[in-house]
């Protein structure tokens, strides 16, 4: 594996795991406000109320109820989830695929294949990172916040625009891997499960 891949790699890797780690905070998030609300709806329960009412005024005094603002904080992390994903799944051909039909191609064909759905999601990741860009400069400008937090609504397209932009990047150098497989007429890199380990 050439060093540029492994680095390439290694980018897209580090990426996704961050993307893990946001994506379980929001399963954590999500989680607990649940518990939350529902331990809140049990705290107002009138014959508890009226058998206990000191502890469950203090323990609804002291916040026991859902996360404030739980659905805007997991709407931004899976959005920058999404795009954290992306790269490592490309560079390490993890998309899914249905080969009933591809599978009766030769080689060639299937190196040509390979090259025309990599050009594809080349341009498709572009043009997402083009538009999050374009989407990012308005929010920026107009400093719209979220509804419950009011933190700026920029933040997650900012976060969402770099993870974005590194899968386009991703999606560029595998179309040139590709490319160059073609004009090779072998593979130049390993793909799928065991690829980057």
């Amino acid at each position: 594996m050439s060093s540029l891949h492994r680095a390439v790699t290694t980018v897209a890797r580090l990426l996704a795991m961050f993307g893990g780690i946001i994506l379980s905070a929001a399963i954590v998030i999500t989680c607990l406000s649940i518990l939350g609300r529902t331990a809140s709806t049990i705290l107002h329960w009138d014959p508890l109320v009226a058998a206990l009412p000191g502890l469950t005024k203090w323990l609804l005094d002291i916040g026991v109820g859902p996360i404030r603002g739980d659905f805007e904080l997991v709407e931004a992390g899976m959005a920058f989830c999404i795009f954290a994903f992306l790269p490592y799944c490309q560079v390490t051909a993890g998309h899914a695929s249905v080969d009933i039909f591809t599978s009766r191609i030769g080689p060639r064909g299937q190196r040509v294949l390979l090259l025309l759905i990599e050009l594809l999601f080349a341009v498709v990741l572009v043009v997402i990172a083009v538009q999050l860009k374009g989407g990012l400069d308005a929010r920026i400008r107009s400093g719209q916040t979220s509804f419950l937090l009011q933190f700026p609504i920029w933040w997650a397209y900012a976060a969402s625009f770099a993870a974005a932009s590194v899968a386009a990047a991703a999606g560029v150098y595998m179309a040139g891997i590709r490319l160059a497989e073609m004009l090779a007429g072998r593979a130049l890199i390993e793909t799928g499960e065991g690829a980057g380990h």
